[in-house]
């Protein structure tokens, strides 16, 4: 029988080895999934909410292969959506999402952005140097999230109208949209509620969208208003809704403002 002496060195012994691996562990990960220092915490931020706080489960990795560009298409219940869509990133570095400009104003909300390669994007109208921007870092082989919605769904409605941008981006640049579906998270349009609320959040990936179809008339109005209609559709057949019709946002959007 062991002496209560040596029985608590090996529970401390056992104590320092669970937490040196668990370290080692989190180490690794956040070596294998950050470009850069500054994106650790952030990082740590989004395992602790969409794990922890928001207990999201889901269903598989976005199905892209390494060094493959994409868009990533979902519908939008708060601002942090993107934290939760990061669980299904299997490469270093963050998706680059489109964010509302309101919304990283300010000196240390900028340069969260820049550390997340988060692209700032104007409300109105089309933001010609963010789609422009967005092209380019698909193009590049990086992920580009945006919310064909535009804005934070607070109604009791599956999905908003949609806009083109998302289509637009994918066309010009030649690559696949991933449709994705958020359910059980919390539905704020602030940016603290969310923070302060538990969920039990459920991510599902869906499979790539075949632009084949779509490719000869890539810079049509038309083509990119039908992609956008069936990127919704889409997004609303993962939630298990067969019948939703998707609606348009607006019709003030021209192609001829992107080159």
């Amino acid at each position: 029988m062991l002496s209560p002496g040596l029985t608590n060195a090996l529970s401390i012994c056992l104590m320092l080895l669970l937490c040196a691996t668990t370290l080692a562990w989190l180490a690794a990960y956040l070596y294998r999934n950050c470009e850069s220092l500054a994106q650790w915490p952030l990082l740590l931020a989004q395992v602790f909410y969409s794990r922890i706080v928001w207990r999201a489960t889901i269903n598989g990795p976005f199905p892209v292969a390494d060094g493959q560009g994409a868009v990533i298409v979902c519908n939008h219940r708060n601002a942090y959506d993107p934290i939760l869509l990061h669980l299904a990133n299997r490469r270093p570095g963050p998706v680059c999402w489109m964010v509302a400009r309101e919304y990283i104003e300010g000196p240390l909300l900028s340069r969260l952005a820049k550390a997340l390669n988060i692209i700032s994007v104007g409300r109105g109208g089309i933001d010609t140097k963010a789609t422009k921007a967005a092209i380019r870092f698909a193009e590049q082989g990086r992920m580009v999230g945006m919310f064909p919605e535009g804005r934070i769904n607070l109604t009791d409605d599956l999905m908003l109208p949609a806009r083109p941008g998302a289509a637009m981006v994918a066309l010009r640049a030649g690559v696949p949209v991933i449709p994705c579906y958020i359910e059980g998270a919390p539905q704020a349009g602030s940016l603290l509620a969310p923070l302060f609320s538990i969920a039990k959040a459920r991510v599902v990936v869906g499979e790539p969208i075949d632009l084949s179809q779509y490719t000869e008339r890539k810079n049509n109005r038309e083509t990119q208003l039908k992609l956008t209609l069936r990127m919704m559709r889409e997004i609303a057949l993962l939630a298990g809704c067969d019948d939703f019709e998707p609606q348009l946002a607006g019709r003030r959007w021209k192609t001829d403002d992107v080159d």
